[in-house]
């Protein structure tokens, strides 16, 4: 299974050519243990425990297989949804706590056939849009470690973008399935409210919350959603599904987009450029474009964190905030003890305008098939947010946060790569149960556009004729500052191992950027830990041509005897250098260098 796509369509197909499930699990084990950033993870499921479930799968004769429209795929959980067996954490530790059973939509994925694989990161009790706020780090983007992966549910996002799992839950309140999705390249299937129970959620803002689904594709998504959806009478906001027309393929269809005077893209040229083409490929589609004023859904975007509903945050966490101060990440209690001053009076106030604003909403959407706006406006690197947390979150929910207080539903999707390297995407939105019509057009969206999900060649096979493999030592490896040299020219992970004990490694003078360089040596090597990239030929040349002296391109020996092309470092670029050969490879040298200036 090594190197295949986790994709549903491609699992079944190799299921169906006899593939175990228990080899496919295996593969998403070794995925996760490779992947190289760490804080996707708060918990993960023991590794005998999931190859038992996989097992247990592969046991079933044909006829109960085929009943599992899940069948053997791999799944991740955001961590605040109740897996039994693993503690549910919300990001918090101190908050922790072991539920006693799964949540109604765990539950019933795994009924369908899917196997949990653990619990992904997330911003502290689902508060924010960035992904930043966890005490286990910040998941990243896959296409660029330096910026953010977005949030709430950013682990979730990554873990399928980056291929560890097939799909992932989330949840939506404010924009936590959408965002992350654009800032991986994925799709996130944010349904009507009520239709994916969300008991065994902690709640955000209970009145509004909604599970969330990240998945490849439209298709996929709605896939899961079908598994998922339930009528729960034990939970009080669950709402039965309703039927849903969806836009019959090639027919025409009106879509709203804000007016050009209401757009903000922050000074983000590439976004503003991709949402632009995104407009004339929905045209080419035969949508009609309707500008629209979108004064209205800003004024009840404003209402979810200036008004009384983050009085809900307050109410769903507040007392353990409050009692516990040194454990909670100090921009999430501060936005969530602001609930504590609104008063009943505003309450009713905002609520009696919310219902005139939805008023104004749907007669401006009276003969509109669908809403498209950016799923952000823009995106972040990480140590922008450090500098301003609220302002640039606050941002990155402009097209988001208006969406459940008017009972929509929607569904965002990739619509393209910039020239910075950095995906965006745009969100289709429509009125609650509206699903399957956001469904279908998504899918014609994403076969228009024809970009391939997920961290660049997610999905691509790249043949033994066409490639080399790439040996590499320092910041390319995987969730390091120049990774994205290697994954924009569509290379893709092969693993982690190390040289042969024929090396010494040290860490060059000079930086930012701060560079190792490997030498080879007759006696007194180690071994060092590399990862090894396979590369369309194609791009080879442009790569080695951005490698700065004195570092170049060599053969290196790599464990076991193989010999692959990869980065050394002239012996004359050493002077200054400090050897870190003892320290076994360059992720160990970066993280005692943290180390040490944390300590000052």
């Amino acid at each position: 299974m090594k190197g295949h796509s986790f994709a549903i369509s491609a699992l079944h197909e190799s299921y169906a050519n006899g593939v175990r499930v228990e080899d496919v699990i295996k593969e998403s084990l070794a995925r996760i243990e490779a992947y190289a950033d760490k804080a996707v993870w708060i918990s993960r499921v023991p590794e005998e425990t999931v190859l038992e479930r996989a097992r247990a799968l592969d046991a079933l004769s044909p006829e109960k297989k085929a009943r599992l429209p899940l069948f053997g795929l791999p799944f991740a959980i955001k961590d605040n949804i109740d897996l039994a067996g693993l503690p549910t954490t919300a990001a918090c530790p101190a908050f922790a706590y072991e539920p006693a059973e799964n949540a109604v939509v765990v539950a019933r994925l795994m009924a369908a056939g899917a196997i949990p694989m653990g619990k992904t990161n997330l911003d502290q009790f689902a508060t924010g849009l960035v992904g930043t706020r966890s005490p286990h780090g910040a998941p990243r983007s896959v296409f660029n470690s330096d910026y953010v992966s977005g949030g709430s549910s950013s682990g979730s996002a990554v873990s399928v973008a980056a291929g560890l799992v097939t799909f992932a839950l989330g949840t939506d309140t404010a924009g936590s399935g959408r965002v992350p999705a654009a800032f991986n390249n994925i799709v996130g299937l944010k349904p009507s409210r009520g239709l994916l129970s969300t008991r065994g959620v902690v709640p955000a803002c209970r009145s509004l919350d909604c599970v969330s689904i990240f998945a490849l594709s439209a298709e996929e998504a709605t896939t899961i959603f079908n598994q998922a959806a339930c009528f729960d009478v034990r939970d009080a906001y669950s709402r039965a599904r309703m039927p849903s027309d969806p836009i019959v393929p090639g027919e025409s269809f009106t879509f709203a987009v804000p007016r050009a005077s209401d757009l903000s893209f922050f000074g983000d040229g590439e976004a503003e450029r991709l949402f632009s083409e995104a407009i004339e490929r929905l045209e080419s589609l035969g949508g009609r474009a309707r500008r629209i004023d979108f004064a209205p859904f800003k004024e009840v975007a404003a209402l979810l964190y200036e008004g009384p509903w983050v009085a809900e945050r307050m109410a769903a966490v507040g007392r353990f905030i409050a009692e516990h101060p040194k454990e909670t990440d100090p921009v999430v209690a501060e936005i969530i003890l602001a609930g504590a001053n609104k008063k009943a009076v505003e309450a009713f106030e905002s609520f009696y305008r919310l219902e005139e604003l939805r008023r104004v909403v749907s007669t401006l959407m009276a003969d509109i098939d669908v809403l498209v706006v950016p799923s952000a406006p823009t995106i972040y690197r990480v140590d922008e947010l450090a500098k301003e947390p609220v302002k640039l979150n606050s941002r990155l929910g402009t097209y988001t946060n208006f969406m459940n207080l008017l009972d929509m539903s929607g569904i965002a999707v990739p619509a393209g790569i910039g020239a910075n390297g950095l995906p965006f995407g745009v969100t289709f939105a429509g009125p609650a149960f509206g699903e399957a019509r956001l469904v279908e057009l998504a899918r014609r969206f994403g076969t228009a556009l024809n970009l391939a999900p997920g961290a660049p060649a997610l999905n691509q096979k790249i043949d033994d004729a066409s490639s080399i493999e790439v040996v590499v030592v320092g910041a390319h490896m995987s969730g390091l500052p120049l990774n994205h040299e290697l994954t924009s020219r569509g290379a893709i992970f092969l693993e982690r191992t190390k040289t042969q004990s024929c090396y010494r490694f040290y860490a060059l003078a000079g930086g930012p950027p701060f560079r190792p360089g490997l030498v080879r040596v007759d006696e007194g090597g180690g071994a060092i830990e590399v990862e090894i990239w396979r590369m369309p030929r194609v791009q080879f040349g442009g790569f080695m041509a951005g490698i700065p002296s004195p570092l170049g391109i060599g053969t290196l020996e790599i464990a076991g005897g193989r010999q692959v092309k990869g980065f050394i470092c002239e012996p004359s670029g050493l002077a200054g250098a400090e050897d870190i050969t003892a320290l076994g490879g360059w992720r160990a040298y970066m993280a005692q260098k943290a180390k040490a200036a944390k300590a000052g």
